[in-house]
């Protein structure tokens, strides 16, 4: 197939963008390759995706666009027609979106609408979208469903992506354009960004610094290893979004639609406390951290568990790898990656 990946410098798009060309797909990639964490990285992802491509019987393109120009939407697509798009591409961060929302609303909100628009006009078969388990917000009922409401988030990053749910379900109900949006649950890996706790927490134990650890290390998260979350994606995306025929007004499912729409929790459904995640990675470093502890942080949700049976009901999949396996796999990535 050609599929578009936006955000394919990033950290789960380039996992994505990587899967896809492998098995012979043909990828073009839209990223602004921003400077919200160090760019070296990404230039690497890039790089390497291009290596990969060099293995694949499938074609890679790649825009260096800013999605929220529909001028650079225009371009990207531009080498339609594509048979799916897989909208990755966002401003991340949950305390960033405390200090700086408005880059949540031009990369969240505004280039959200231009992907909306361009697949509409292109009709697109099938257009997959990220969203969060950050959407649960308040909701303390766990293991969290997506037949729960989510109309309590803990901060802007989550209201943009909750936002992005309702917004793609107009598209579905007005233009019958497919739409999956895939709330992921603490994602980690190889590659992933710095300023993650994985990567920060891995680098002050190597340094002998102190790792913070907030909600004095009270928290319990799904931790997702990537490749799994990358074999979500792809399945989803294989498999076009229809009609839910068991839906109804009277009583509305608000993860399924009578318009070609749904939502599809990708987590572990495994949650681990975060001081097994950090014994984890000493345990894979071979070293002790010195830790800190302080207080819950603004915007934090203190437990994440995903239901992913509405995953396995639509694709047949569920994650799998446990903390440990995929916490060794990114230690090592990280020693090779920073030669420490």
């Amino acid at each position: 197939m050609r599929i578009l990946v936006t955000g394919n410098a990033g950290f789960i798009g380039f996992h994505v963008a990587a899967h896809l060309l492998q098995r012979g797909d043909s990828v073009v990639g839209a990223d602004v390759v921003n400077d919200y964490y160090s760019p070296a990285i990404k230039e690497s992802r890039l790089t390497l995706l291009e290596q990969c491509a060099l293995q694949s019987s499938g074609e890679y393109r790649f825009h260096r666009v800013n999605l929220a120009d529909p001028a650079g939407v225009k371009a990207c697509f531009s080498d339609c027609p594509f048979d799916r798009v897989i909208h990755l591409a966002a401003q991340a961060g949950v305390r960033y979106s405390l200090e700086n929302p408005a880059a949540y609303v031009e990369s969240n909100l505004i280039a959200f609408t231009n992907i909306l628009e361009a697949c509409r006009h292109s009709n697109v078969k099938h257009l997959t979208y990220a969203s969060t388990s950050s959407v649960y917000g308040a909701n303390t009922s766990m293991p969290f469903s997506e037949s729960q409401g989510v109309d309590h988030p803990l901060q802007f990053y989550a209201a943009t992506k909750r936002a992005n749910e309702l917004m793609a379900h107009s598209y579905s109900h007005l233009f019958r354009l497919p739409t999956s949006g895939l709330r992921f649950f603490t994602v980690y890996g190889p590659w992933g960004r710095p300023d993650m706790a994985l990567s920060l927490f891995t680098k002050n134990i190597l340094a002998g610094k102190p790792i913070k650890l907030f909600n004095n290390g009270e928290h319990v998260r799904d931790f997702t290893y990537v490749d799994d979350i990358v074999e979500g994606v792809v399945r989803v995306s294989d498999d076009i979004a229809g009609p839910d025929p068991d839906w109804t007004s009277d009583y509305p499912n608000p993860a399924t639609s009578n318009a070609p729409f749904r939502l599809l929790n990708i987590g572990n459904s495994s949650p681990v406390h975060l001081t097994e995640y950090v014994e984890a990675i000493e345990e894979a470093l071979g070293k002790k951290a010195i830790r800190e502890l302080l207080p819950l942080q603004p915007g934090d949700v203190p437990n994440t568990y995903a239901d992913v049976s509405s995953l396995m009901k639509a694709v047949a999949y569920r994650p799998n790898t446990p903390v440990r396996v995929g916490v060794a796999r990114f230690v090592e990535w990280y020693r090779q990656y920073f030669q420490v």
